[in-house]
């Protein structure tokens, strides 16, 4: 089977060895809900699991990667174990993206909003269509980051630029976040998609087995953190949760 099917994730076969997962839900920016964390979740990890898919490319379907939370859709937690479940089923996307087996090109178009962003960020080679944008507004919505990005934006820009774009939540341009070495790649809008399939075909073309073993021990190496700091952002952003604070706060925005 060459296809996987989800409610909001596509997943297929575009070329040999390649399998692009998109986003699917346009109409709202791809903005996360449960249903499209657990959807994406699952298509990383049927992904990394199938002998037809040696490169993975992530992307979002309409005018936008990911607009961080639905908003409009937003259901607070009323406890701390709901709170727990929902952050965990962020970071198991991250822990599917990061430390899967497989590499990752990113295909990033339009908005890369608070966890989209963080997932943009978990793609070993992010290409940035060149109108694409990123922030995070976590910090002033009372809220916390998840996807490890407390250990990965560090190692990317330094920890004093990590500190302004995850306190002050600034916009990013594309060309911006080249320089600061968050994108690896900017191409012109209508270039992204043929980008992403190009590099992700040269690495479906080198030996499967190197492949793999150089993304394990280059992300092994580069965040040995990663984890811990995973734990210690679902910690942070339970407390936020459960803070009354964040509701009006992320109603207002």
């Amino acid at each position: 089977m060459s296809d996987f099917c989800y409610e909001t994730v596509t997943s297929q076969i575009v070329a040999d060895g390649v399998r692009k997962i998109s986003l699917n839900r346009p109409d709202v920016l791809n903005a996360m809900n449960p249903s499209l964390i657990a959807d994406l979740a699952q298509a990383f990890e049927d992904a990394n699991r199938d002998s037809k898919s040696r490169v993975l490319i992530l992307t979002g379907e309409g005018r936008a990667f990911c607009a961080g939370d639905d908003r409009k859709a937003h259901r607070h937690p009323e406890s701390e174990s709901e709170a727990r479940q929902l952050t965990l089923a962020i970071q198991r996307v991250t822990r599917a993206i990061s430390l899967g087996e497989k590499p990752v090109v990113g295909a990033i178009n339009g908005w890369a909003v608070g966890g989209g962003f963080e997932w943009a960020i978990n793609c070993d080679f992010p290409i940035w269509a060149e109108s694409a944008r990123g922030f995070f507004p976590e910090v002033s919505l009372n809220l916390f980051v998840t996807g490890g990005v407390t250990s990965l934006l560090p190692a990317l820009v330094g920890l004093n630029k990590a500190r302004e774009m995850l306190f002050f939540g600034e916009r990013y341009s594309s060309a911006e976040l080249l320089e600061l070495g968050v994108a690896w790649r900017m191409v012109g809008d209508e270039q992204l998609q043929s980008e992403a399939l190009a590099v992700a075909q040269k690495l479906a073309n080198l030996p499967p087995l190197s492949v793999r073993a150089m993304k394990r021990v280059l992300n092994q190496s580069a965040f040995q953190n990663l984890n811990n700091a995973m734990d210690r952002e679902t910690e942070a952003t339970i407390a936020g949760f459960m803070d009354p604070q964040t509701t009006k706060l992320l109603q207002d925005f």
